[in-house]
């Protein structure tokens, strides 16, 4: 993930591995890897049928243009989730996990409490471990994964770096091992791109929830220490798949973004 804060945030990669969508920065992203990237297999869990659950948090997804959004991104994980971008998932299959088909199995508008105009890491972990508590979002098995979607206006700060400034999304795992996607809404050019809103969204979903399925826990599934995870390596580099704009991602076997 070729960032300045990269060598800054990510100097020791055990403690810290790389698990962020980075910031589209064209005069960055045209330098090639300094070390060619391949990934290897840490011995942890994979998500092998993963199951997308949607969370929407504040009032703004209620209304135009969120609400329009909303769906859109909801239909975006109908469709991907059963799509050859999981197909082309299988060559990171290992003996007794093998990646296949996955579902979404729900989703929610969460109004209250509202996200103020900066939300830490921590109080989504929190706010996500007090609503599976309370029922009002499915428990949490060993295929879950959870996405949250933030309002317009909102920054999200995690590990130090803010969204808009360091990172578009990412994702990682609590203590508990419930894992969870974050994705704040692109609202600057670093994190559009040179897309729509929509397509940017897509896209930079597509990049979490490719490593979330195949590095849940950071660094302890498929990961380079020199360049991160699936995503990582092919970040801002997108194609279009059905109707939907998404990223390539890294393919050992092609040696290629694919």
């Amino acid at each position: 993930m070729a960032t300045k804060a990269r060598s800054r945030k990510y100097a020791a990669v055990p403690q810290h591995p790389i698990r962020v969508v980075p910031l589209h920065r064209p005069e960055i992203d045209r330098v090639a890897a300094a070390v060619a990237p391949k990934l290897s297999y840490r011995g942890g869990p994979l998500l092998t049928s993963v199951e997308v659950f949607t969370i929407f948090w504040g009032a703004d997804w209620n209304q135009a243009p969120q609400n329009a959004l909303l769906t859109n991104m909801n239909l975006f994980f109908d469709y991907i989730l059963t799509s050859p971008l999981i197909d082309q998932l299988g060559e990171y299959n290992v003996p007794g996990k093998t990646i296949s088909h996955g579902k979404r199995t729900g989703t929610m508008t969460l109004t209250s409490p509202a996200p103020k105009t900066s939300v830490q890491d921590s109080a989504i972990q929190q706010l996500l471990q007090q609503e599976i508590s309370a029922k009002n979002l499915p428990a949490p098995g060993p295929n879950s994964l959870y996405f949250f979607f933030l309002p317009p206006g909102v920054t999200v700060v995690q590990s130090g770096s803010a969204s808009c400034q360091d990172f578009c999304g990412y994702h990682d795992s609590t203590s508990g091992n419930i894992f969870y996607a974050v994705m704040p809404y692109p609202g600057c050019s670093g994190c559009t791109g040179g897309l729509t809103v929509a397509d940017a969204l897509t896209s930079t979903s597509s990049h979490e929830l490719c490593e979330a399925i195949t590095d849940p826990v950071p660094g302890q599934g498929w990961y380079d220490d020199n360049n991160g995870e699936i995503g990582d390596i092919c970040a801002w580099k997108t194609r279009i798949l059905g109707a939907y704009t998404i990223q390539l991602e890294w393919s050992n076997k092609a040696g290629a973004c694919v």
